[in-house]
């Protein structure tokens, strides 16, 4: 029998075979990466602390090549790598947005100059920045409308909205799009196509930093706030990590400095904010797993669905949540059913003979133990109901991962976010009955 090495030689073989999981894998050896360094390099930027690579969960991302300590300045991108409204207006676009009526909006002037670069391939001096863009997005406007159905009611809605709202884009700026036509042999139809406009708009959306522009005369007086910063835009988010980013006037350089240590060697996260999931998947494509952040959303038509029908107030009960803001951002969290969500509850379960009491319940005021108790069992109810729906449509995922091949990636993502708001529907109905316990 050959000698195994021990103790010792055991404990390597373990870190190595753990290192996949626990550490990306370096990126900058690609092409695209060389590229983009020399290109960055020649706008005076050159990064010695993040190098890009891929990361379990995340993919691609940025990794430390040493340690980072609270304060440290991990990202200084100088101006001149900023994609933004004066770099399209500077460009051969220029004089076209400057005549065109009425003026485009800012976002529209970055979409179409992306569509434009993109269309120019090789030529394009953008090149390598364009070539690490992801080649397709997974923001609602993107997912298929068999998957945006599997989506819970409340986002339901809201990536239909979206929808609505890049098509009328697309749709109020084939004018601007064919003044264009002088600056292309091809036609401009095949250019500029509703997939085109999709793709740059998921681009600002998902890649976009937060740069306010003065007003620019040729350009409507939509606020313009969107820039796109290579490189830096390679950072994966996390709620858990605390950065100061913004704009330097005096350096003249985008900058990002870190309120959270790092590892050397682990991957560097910013946080675009406090985002519940929801928020998360419509502008960003993405879903994050354990969001201390994420909730599910109680709709008007379930708040009321296990009321007694009987109720001759209930029509006033809904008015007076409508008139103090307590019909919306109604949520069960990983801790349970949030202060709101009890009060519209609390509301819309008094007796006839409390009614006169709504005032003192919206100021957080007990009216009786009936009150409550009635309160948390349809909160619970309400979870529950919640529960049942979700274990469907996980199960409908499953089939739907099995028969569409094709939409596997939507369907994962789907089925994530919904995989985490089971998570927190359970959390919150142990939450429940532990409150219940007190009133039996």
């Amino acid at each position: 029998m050959k000698n195994r090495g021990g103790r010792t030689s055991r404990i390597r073989r373990r870190r190595l075979f753990r290192r996949p999981e626990s550490r990306g894998v370096n990126e900058s050896y690609k092409p695209e990466f060389i590229e983009l360094k020399k290109w960055l390099k020649d706008r005076r930027f050159e990064d010695t602390t993040l190098i890009p690579a891929r990361f379990p969960g995340t993919g691609r991302g940025l990794m430390s090549k040493m340690s980072l300590r609270e304060g440290q300045m991990i990202i200084s991108l100088p101006e001149s790598c900023l994609l933004t409204t004066d770099t399209v207006i500077r460009s051969y676009l220029g004089a076209y947005i400057a005549k065109w009526q009425p003026p485009p909006s800012p976002l529209l002037a970055l979409c179409t100059f992306l569509v434009s670069e993109k269309h120019a391939g090789d030529r394009s001096p953008w090149k390598p920045y364009l070539e690490v863009l992801p080649k397709a997005y997974t923001c609602p406007v993107c997912l298929e409308p068999e998957v945006v159905n599997l989506l819970p009611n409340p986002l339901k809605t809201k990536a239909r909205e979206q929808r609505s709202h890049v098509q009328e884009l697309f749709s109020s700026s084939r004018g601007f799009f064919s003044s264009l036509q002088p600056l292309f042999p091809e036609a401009i139809e095949s250019i500029f196509s509703d997939h085109a406009l999709r793709w740059a708009w998921c681009t600002i959306s998902t890649r976009a930093v937060y740069m306010k522009r003065p007003p620019q005369p040729c350009l409507s007086p939509e606020p313009d706030t969107c820039a796109l910063a290579p490189y830096l835009d390679l950072l994966n988010h996390s709620p858990d990590v605390q950065v100061k980013a913004a704009f330097n006037e005096e350096t003249r350089c985008y900058e990002i400095r870190t309120a959270t240590r790092c590892g050397k060697h682990k991957e560097v996260f910013i946080c675009y904010g406090p985002h519940d999931n929801h928020r998360l998947l419509l502008d960003y494509g993405f879903v994050s797993v354990r969001n201390p952040h994420a909730c599910v959303y109680v709709l008007k038509d379930i708040l009321v669905k296990y009321l007694p029908s009987t109720d001759k107030q209930m029509n006033k009960k809904i008015s007076i949540l409508e008139d103090h803001d307590f019909i919306e951002n109604l949520t069960f969290g990983w801790d349970g059913p949030s202060w709101r969500l009890l009060t519209a509850l609390k509301l819309l379960c008094l007796k006839a003979e409390e009614f006169t009491c709504w005032k003192k319940v919206l100021l957080g005021e007990i009216i009786s133990d009936t009150n409550e108790k009635t309160s948390l069992d349809v909160a619970q109810k309400i979870c529950r109901y919640f529960i049942e729906e979700t274990h469907a449509v996980l199960q409908k995922v499953s089939r739907m991962k099995d028969e569409e091949v094709a939409l596997m990636n939507q369907l994962t993502l789907v089925e994530t976010l919904r995989t985490e708001e089971l998570k927190i529907l359970q959390a919150s109905a142990k939450a429940l009955a532990t409150l219940q316990a007190a009133f039996t």
